[in-house]
């Protein structure tokens, strides 16, 4: 009897073993902080991908660029150094320069705009096509929101920015934008951002509200700017090496992970937006919507640089962008 409890006590062992091992893990790399909504999706899709998978996959998230910053991300996954990242569009341009035009400024008004223009535009699904033979994928579309500006003094108007030195992220068309407005422009990864702000090497940043207040950089540029001057929103991707090894069913319930994940997403930064400003303010941050034209007056140069270099991508992105915004108000 003792014998049997024994072996029935092995095979179990050896079941949980087995199961165990064939359980691979994912990982996941992003650059936000763990209060950030971008955490939160990641968290909810890694519970999905092992849900989903029945198991066979777990995704071990790793935030706050523990693994490396925006750029560094996305260059491992072409060799599968990670298996996912998230990250603002503008970021995947240099794999992908046409992605560049969807940091465009003012290129819709609102999330409904943006949503739509990132489901539906023909013109940006054809650019999200050329990433595979990049080493990734696009799986779906988490939302950041709009970009705004934080700052050590008051921002009214372009002329306020003249000769400020603003932190930003490696990207053309943000350079170009910023650039017009009046800003000096500072590239530095995203970790170092507030303490440069607080020693005075730049005197604000700009980033989505979400981004902003999970990095806590109203304390240090307490002039919030609403200035909303591209829409930002944070494409999941996955390996293009990870993509390959999975199973059609994999596939699909990865998929759908990305797409439950999306949802959540976007319905989570929208809602909370203006809960997230009003909790800066309680914290001192001074909250400022300026009048728009000014702003959309400085960066008109901005889409006569991009037809010089792009041409007719130009073009069909603004295209697609006004059909939608008078499709959806």
């Amino acid at each position: 009897m003792k014998t049997l409890k024994v072996l029935a006590f092995a095979v179990v062992a050896a079941a949980f073993s087995l199961s165990a091992a064939a359980q691979t893990v994912l990982r996941l790399s992003h650059t936000d902080q763990q209060t950030g909504s971008r955490q939160q999706a990641a968290e909810l899709f890694a519970k999905k991908v092992e849900e989903l998978t029945q198991g066979r996959y777990k995704v071990q998230v790793f935030c706050c660029s523990q693994l490396g910053n925006d750029p560094k991300n996305i260059e491992q996954l072409a060799f599968g150094g990670v298996d996912f990242t998230v990250s603002a569009t503008g970021s995947y341009a240099p794999h992908i320069p046409t992605l560049n035009l969807t940091m465009l400024p003012y290129l819709v008004d609102n999330f409904a705009q943006g949503q739509a223009f990132y489901d539906q535009s023909k013109w940006l699904q054809k650019q999200f096509d050329k990433a595979p033979a990049k080493g990734f994928r696009f799986l779906s579309t988490w939302e950041a929101g709009f970009r705004d500006m934080t700052t050590k003094s008051p921002l009214n108007t372009p002329a306020d920015a003249k000769g400020m030195k603003l932190r930003t992220f490696p990207n053309e068309m943000m350079r170009w934008t910023l650039e017009s407005m009046g800003f000096n422009i500072q590239i530095m990864p995203l970790p170092e951002v507030y303490l440069a702000i607080q020693q005075g090497a730049v005197q604000g940043q700009e980033n989505p509200i979400d981004t902003i207040y999970s990095n806590k950089f109203y304390e240090v540029a307490p002039y919030v700017t609403l200035t909303q001057h591209v829409y930002s929103p944070i494409p999941l991707t996955i390996s293009e090496r990870t993509w390959q090894k999975l199973s059609p069913a994999d596939r699909k319930a990865v998929t759908e992970a990305a797409q439950i994940s999306a949802a959540f997403s976007r319905k989570s930064v929208q809602a909370n937006e203006e809960k997230l400003i009003a909790d800066m303010v309680s914290h001192g941050a001074k909250i400022n919507r300026p009048a728009l034209a000014p702003f959309r007056a400085a960066v008109q140069p901005v889409y006569a640089k991009a037809r010089e270099k792009y041409g007719a991508d130009v073009d069909a992105a603004l295209a697609d962008a006004d059909a939608i915004r008078k499709q959806v108000k």
